[in-house]
């Protein structure tokens, strides 16, 4: 569960960059202020959801959302995204991709411990596995 709360708190992170940054004049940008918007409300779903729902869903989304949040930044940086270049300078820019980084990994490491854990025969929380009997 640690590693859940760490990757929802990543996401949490660069949830709340965005957000602030949306705040402080990105909202004002054609197709970059709706991005930093979903990009805020997804964050706090995706976060939501690794905490109340232990399936393969929410880490495998935080890894996809680490990734493309971060993936839009580096395009940004390195060739333009929409009319935005971005660089790499600010906290805003650091806190956020270090928090993206770690909702890859840690994300990554959820799926990895918890598919190991389903393929060594544990159920599934709330499920209750019976025996047979035998008469």
């Amino acid at each position: 569960m640690r590693m859940r709360l760490l990757t929802a708190l990543a996401v949490l992170v660069s949830a709340y960059v965005h957000l602030k940054l949306w705040f402080d004049g990105f909202r004002d940008l054609d197709k970059i202020g709706p991005a930093f918007m979903t990009n805020a409300i997804g964050g706090v779903v995706i976060a939501v959801l690794l905490v109340v729902w232990r399936h393969w869903l929410p880490p495998l989304l935080a890894v996809g959302f680490g990734l493309s949040t971060l993936g839009a930044f580096i395009i940004s940086a390195s060739w333009g995204l929409f009319g935005l270049h971005e660089q790499w300078t600010g906290w805003a820019v650091w806190t956020a991709a270090g928090a993206e980084v770690v909702a890859i990994i840690a994300g990554a490491v959820v799926l990895l411990q918890e598919r190991r854990s389903h393929s060594a025969g544990s159920p599934q929380p709330g499920v209750t596995l019976r025996r047979p009997q035998l008469h």
